[in-house]
């Protein structure tokens, strides 16, 4: 138990209690994937208190996706969610290279079935191409060759996609949080944050109240909710958060595919559409499918809905057995665009220009966060004064001169 979990552990009988106990330069809200990612960059440069209200990292979001390093293909070239993506692509595949991080770069194919959707196609490599990002066509007389299983007239490559163990990246992350003496509150949901008149936050938890000079709101499904706490009459509508579900389907027995597979994009880029992801075990599962919901805590995938995937997957892989599909878990989205709407970007916003001076939101971080999760935690870095460093650097611990060079 290190220091501060001691002091929250102390204080948990005094949920009134206002009286500051202690202070941070740092305070990062939310261990997710990105959070965490955060909160072990600011680390390095000054102390950091990493505030969960779950008792565990990466409980939410972060431990319920198809676990897939994103190329960085669908979204506008100049979007937060295509900077960061293809940023933090390259910087995930070099962290996980040099510290045994398991993942694997297995490549995806984008799939057309209609000539309507290969016109689709063409745009994605339009828009691969004008950002660099490697992808080819695949030659009709390959596609079957390649993947006997796979239904399909036009293919398009993406060979920078792979996978990731999500969990042991995370637990990569707080291990360096850690070690560079960054304190974790768990268990430790927080009720208030009011600026000081002399620049900083007070921050009010279940078990403790503290002060922070810099407060990161990175509570992903609820970051609209801390938000609201700071800002109040000042926040925007726009930074209202949507809940989108996506259930998964488990396959039992061989996969019926070789790589990732994806049918084009939905409209409105709501999501990638059912597709069929592979674990680093080679076990196949379907899924995610889009449900807008009220309740951020339904997470139950209804055995009913089997024949809907076994539908939507049988278009693709005509071999699919309806009775190897399994309900496998659901994961939770949290969205700036409503059921119909248009791309929202991901919001990573300094709140200074508002009035409040080392407070960044961070809402909508959706996918491809965990793809964008170390470019994030750099651009947060750098919003809060800190110069940015080559990636093999980040993971190295600092040394206290390293920390007054930084600024």
């Amino acid at each position: 138990m290190n220091r501060v979990q001691k002091l929250f552990s102390r204080t948990l009988s005094t949920q009134t209690q206002k009286a500051v106990e202690f202070s941070v330069e740092h305070a990062v809200i939310g261990a997710g994937v990105v959070g965490l990612a955060i909160a072990q960059r600011l680390a390095r440069e000054a102390p950091t208190l990493l505030v969960e209200r779950n008792s565990r990292i990466g409980e939410e979001i972060s431990s319920r996706n198809s676990e897939v390093l994103h190329a960085g293909i669908y979204y506008p070239k100049d979007s937060w969610k295509t900077k960061s993506c293809i940023k933090g692509r390259k910087m995930m595949y070099d962290v996980c290279q040099r510290y045994n991080i398991p993942h694997k770069k297995i490549g995806k194919w984008i799939f057309a079935k209609t000539e309507d959707e290969i016109e689709h196609l063409h745009k994605i490599k339009a828009n691969g191409d004008s950002l660099d990002v490697p992808l080819h066509f695949i030659p009709r007389s390959l596609i079957k060759s390649s993947e006997p299983n796979l239904l399909a007239i036009e293919v398009l490559e993406s060979p920078e996609t792979g996978i990731v163990d999500s969990h042991e990246f995370m637990r990569f992350l707080e291990h360096r949080f850690l070690e560079n003496n960054g304190d974790i509150a768990f268990q430790t949901p927080v009720h208030s944050i009011e600026p000081k008149g002399t620049g900083g936050y007070i921050v009010q938890t279940e078990s403790c109240t503290f002060e922070a000079t810099s407060i990161v709101n990175s509570a992903g499904l609820f970051a609209d909710k801390i938000a609201s706490m700071v800002l109040k009459d000042k926040m925007p509508d726009s930074y209202k958060l949507k809940y989108c579900k996506g259930h998964y389907f488990g396959y039992t027995g061989k996969s019926l595919v070789n790589r990732l597979t994806y049918p084009v994009p939905e409209k409105n880029l709501t999501g990638l559409g059912v597709h069929t992801t592979l674990d680093l075990a080679g076990h196949m599962r379907l899924g995610p499918d889009t449900k807008y919901v009220d309740d951020p805590y339904d997470l139950n995938v209804p055995e009913n809905l089997v024949d809907n995937f076994y539908e939507k997957a049988r278009r693709y892989l005509p071999s699919i057995q309806k009775d190897k599909l399994y309900p496998d878990y659901a994961g939770m989205r949290p969205k700036l665009s409503g059921p119909g709407e248009g791309f929202r970007d991901f919001l990573i916003v300094d709140e200074n220009e508002k009035g409040f001076p080392g407070f960044v939101n961070l809402l909508g971080i959706e996918s491809p966060g965990l793809t964008a999760s170390l470019a994030i935690a750099e651009l947060v870095a750098k919003i809060l004064g800190y110069k940015e460093l080559d990636t093999c650097l980040l993971y190295t611990s600092p040394s206290p001169r390293d920390r007054q060079k930084s600024r």
